[in-house]
């Protein structure tokens, strides 16, 4: 049987399912290239940093971070724009930009991990549904004219829906463990960054730079 005739044959479900599939696809690409985009980021940038803050050129610093624009030249910017406060108020700021950061590259994960969840017990709904009807065509055909295709039919009909439902499930649940995996990555170097930074004010002799004028 080909796979759109089998399809079509699982009634309305199918195309709930079909719609998931596309808007899992869409997460899936459009969340890759953003977390990816992300991710890449000049090898020399903290060395950048470290020798625009020894020399004091603090603005420099911060335009060299808007230049940069990922999410760990924001954190970066953020703790240079709060230089001259005490560590601890700098450290949070960085931080509560790392937060927001993070939330951003993870947008739309919630929609994928529901659908990892939601797509299979949508087959099941669609199984037990063309099974009642099934078995309601059956009563209605009398006990003398009951024919097993008819049963066989309904049942592999309903039984479509499952076979969508796990496809759509099983790779909505890959895809998102993948994005996942994305998103540990480049938390995990922003946490790198956040700590070169932390060390770079601390080092011995370093003076932080009285705060930036609003």
């Amino acid at each position: 049987m080909d796979m759109l005739d089998m399809a079509a044959k699982g009634g309305w479900i199918m195309i709930v399912l079909a719609a998931l599939s596309v808007v899992c696809f869409y997460i899936l690409f459009e969340r890759n290239f953003v977390i990816r985009k992300a991710g890449r980021e000049d090898p020399l940038f903290m060395e950048r940093i470290k020798d625009y803050i020894h020399s004091g050129e603090t603005k420099a610093a911060i335009h060299y971070c808007r230049t940069v624009n990922t999410p760990s030249a924001r954190m970066i910017e953020k703790g240079i724009s709060r230089l001259g406060r005490p560590m601890g108020d700098v450290q949070t700021a960085i931080e509560n930009v790392g937060n927001i950061e993070v939330a951003r590259l993870e947008k739309g994960l919630a929609v994928m991990a529901t659908i990892s969840g939601g797509a299979p017990m949508l087959g099941f709904l669609g199984t037990v549904t063309g099974m009642v009807r099934s078995f309601y065509q059956m009563a209605n055909a009398g006990s003398g004219n009951v024919d097993i295709t008819l049963l066989s039919g309904g049942i592999y009909e309903a039984m479509i829906t499952t076979v969508g439902g796990l496809i759509v499930g099983i790779i909505a649940m890959f895809a998102y463990n993948y994005l996942v995996m994305l998103v540990d990555r480049v938390a995990n170097k922003m946490e790198t960054r956040t700590m070169e930074f932390m060390d770079l004010l601390n080092e011995p002799g370093h003076e932080q730079t009285r705060p930036l004028p609003h």
